[in-house]
């Protein structure tokens, strides 16, 4: 089993936090948002995972080092493709191209999910859906009785089905899937100025390919601040059970209201901390209330009564606030 991911875009409705990491690094529990995802997907395997590819624009060889870790660390082998323009999802996708062959499970770095199950890879291929409020804003999907999908439509601007493609898709044949691409590039197939893999989709699907679709008990969105936040909250509570707070973090004279997620070397004191609080590497917390909130690694924050934040990374905060979404490298004081 192969996984691409395509990753290129910085992200910019989750700014200033991503003016110097791009989106799927930011963290989410202690761990950025790609790591997460892919190492769900590696559980939805049964076999091992060989290759994990990660699509991306040009983020720098710091961020690259990075990416081919957590695939290292899932055992499997890092690739880094380029997806110089924002040509839209099917050309994202041919950027890794040389990796498309077998099973093929692909992933946008977008979003979370949570699910109990396993991929059957005797499928032609499977669509995750989720039911939404607003179809126009997404890839929609119908579908028969036996859950075979007859139609792909991208942004309905009239109601034709409220299941939403995800971005989350399994094939069983990556080759026939990098040559349906390259014939939407050829062809020039372009839908709003970009290559879109739902006509890829809908073009094997005319060839025989029969795709069902897929449900995950939880889509999590990470596309802005509020929404990072909810997922960060939502995400923490499927950790239950797990050791969120690193034996190396020091603890002096604080209460932590579960669940809360502390890493390595960071040091908290005559602190209220949680619930659903997560605290990056070596960041210091000192005479604070804190709740439902993010704050990145190696971060000051003193004399702070903050809820429902984002905090990055090198920031340092004295003060008092209620409702923060503040970039890396910032001193503030109040």
């Amino acid at each position: 089993m192969k996984i691409i991911v395509p990753m290129a875009g910085r992200g910019s409705r989750l700014r200033p936090h991503t003016l110097t990491v791009p989106k799927p690094l930011v963290k989410v529990v202690g761990k950025p948002i790609v790591q997460n995802l892919v190492e769900d997907l590696a559980e939805m395997c049964e076999e091992k995972v060989e290759e994990i590819a990660f699509i991306i624009g040009d983020f720098g060889k710091e961020v690259e080092v990075e990416l081919l870790k957590i695939a290292e660390n899932l055992g499997a082998k890092g690739t880094i493709c380029y997806q110089d323009q924002p040509l839209g999802t099917a050309h994202a996708i041919l950027c890794a191209g040389d990796s498309l062959d077998g099973n093929v499970i692909v992933a946008f770095a977008d979003t979370l999910f949570k699910a109990d199950f396993s991929i059957d890879k005797s499928k032609d291929g499977i669509v995750w859906v989720q039911q939404v409020e607003d179809p126009s804003r997404f890839g929609v999907v119908k579908y028969d009785d036996n859950q075979v999908i007859t139609d792909f439509i991208e942004k309905p601007q009239e109601f034709v089905s409220d299941r939403a493609i995800i971005g989350i898709y399994y094939f069983n044949d990556g080759k026939y899937l990098r040559s349906e691409l390259q014939k939407l590039i050829d062809d020039k197939v372009i839908v709003n100025g970009e290559y879109q893999l739902t006509d890829a989709l809908e073009n094997m699907k005319l060839a025989g390919q029969k795709f069902e679709i897929g449900t995950v008990g939880s889509w999590l969105d990470c596309g802005n601040k509020i929404a990072t936040v909810d997922t960060n909250q939502r995400y923490m509570d499927f950790q239950k059970g797990k050791e969120l707070v690193s034996k190396s973090a020091k603890i002096t004279n604080s209460v932590l209201i579960e669940p809360v997620f502390i890493a390595d070397g960071a040091e908290i004191s005559n602190t209220v901390l949680g619930p659903h609080v997560s605290v990056g590497l070596n960041t210091k917390i000192a005479n604070s209330v804190i709740s439902n909130s993010i704050i990145q690694d190696n971060t000051q924050i003193e004399r702070a009564n903050i809820a429902d934040s984002m905090v990055g990374s090198l920031v340092k905060y004295t003060g008092r606030a209620k409702d923060l979404s503040i970039g890396d490298f910032t001193e503030i004081t109040e």
